[in-house]
């Protein structure tokens, strides 16, 4: 296996546990099958390259949140007949791309049915997105096109940057450059501030709920975090399709539909600092984005670590302490 940093060994060998538990689980009341692509392969890759111990504490944590989610979602258990069988997948990080950001999917086909799992190990990013002078950041998050005063702004910061990285023949490194959270980051930051505000005011109502779709997921879905001793479990109902019944069969826990925010409130920078900028949009939701330079060497972008602050009381946390 190419050499993979080992938030991803540790992200991917989560995904298997998640899968494997519900295999182990279900494959005794309902007719399930593992769809055996190149991610499952992947992440089984990454699952044995742990020890036994290591993969048992994997184990553990997963068969807690399987056990739980098995308690709100009935159609996890429970098939029309035998051809309904639950199919069981991990999915490629592509998808993650295009606003889907489910790493685990268990379908039911003949019931039009499925739900998904972001599995995360000890992390809460929501997204890793780039800012550059070819990366149109308000048609590709929100379906606006940036306007060419933003370009305008941004273009001699990273045409600098490129002309650095191609004179140094891509060895120059950003230490080199001193202070440059305040001649690269905050300019940068600045533009992409009065751009956001800008594609708010021009489509209101609109912006604020596209900007959550984007970095949250345009499908509902699980997180499911995993962390030392505990796992946390929230569930993303944005659409509603989360928490259904089975016929009869009843949840055993009701899960809130979460409101999408309809306004930007405000974009202002995090206190104290030049790399962060406070997103708060309404219904309670609040993103930071924490820019910052993804290599130790110059190149022309910068990449966004975007965390969800807050999220409207209505989002279901459930948190599972592990023996």
């Amino acid at each position: 296996m190419p050499k993979v940093p080992s938030q991803t060994i540790n992200g991917k060998a989560f995904e298997y546990a998640l899968l494997n538990q519900f295999f182990e689980r279900l494959e005794k009341i309902t007719q399930t099958s593992i769809v055996d692509n190149a991610p499952f392969q992947t992440a089984l890759k990454c699952f044995e390259t742990f020890d036994e111990k290591e993969q048992g504490q994997y184990k553990l944590v997963a068969s807690f949140a399987v056990n739980f989610l098995l308690d709100i979602e009935p159609r996890l258990s429970n098939g029309i007949s035998e051809k309904d069988i639950l199919q069981l997948e991990i999915v490629s990080d592509k998808e993650g791309q295009v606003g889907d950001v489910r790493d685990v999917l268990a379908i039911r086909s003949l019931q039009k049915w499925e739900i998904g799992i972001s599995a995360k190990n000890n992390h809460r990013a929501v997204k890793h997105s780039r800012l550059s002078n070819d990366i149109n950041f308000g048609q590709k998050w929100l379906g606006f096109p940036c306007s060419s005063e933003y370009f305008a702004e941004i273009k001699p910061i990273f045409d600098n940057l490129a002309e650095l990285r191609t004179a140094s023949k891509a060895t120059q490194k950003w230490s080199t450059l001193g202070d440059y959270h305040s001649s690269v980051y905050i300019p940068v930051l600045d533009a992409f501030k009065k751009e956001l505000v800008r594609l708010d005011k021009e489509n209101p109502g609109i912006v604020a709920e596209r900007l959550v779709e984007y970095l949250i997921g345009n499908q509902d879905f699980y997180k499911i975090i995993k962390g030392k001793s505990k796992v946390e479990i929230q569930a993303y109902n944005l659409h509603g399709t989360l928490n259904l019944p089975f016929e009869t069969v009843k949840p055993k826990f009701k899960i809130q539909r979460l409101k999408l925010p309809n306004r930007l409130i405000e974009v202002v920078y995090q206190d104290n600092s030049k790399t962060t900028l406070l997103v708060t949009l309404s219904e309670g939701w609040q993103i930071s984005f924490r820019i910052h330079n993804a290599s130790s060497r110059i190149e022309p972008s910068l990449k966004f670590d975007i965390n969800l602050v807050s999220a409207p009381h209505s989002l279901f946390v459930n948190k599972l302490f592990v023996g």
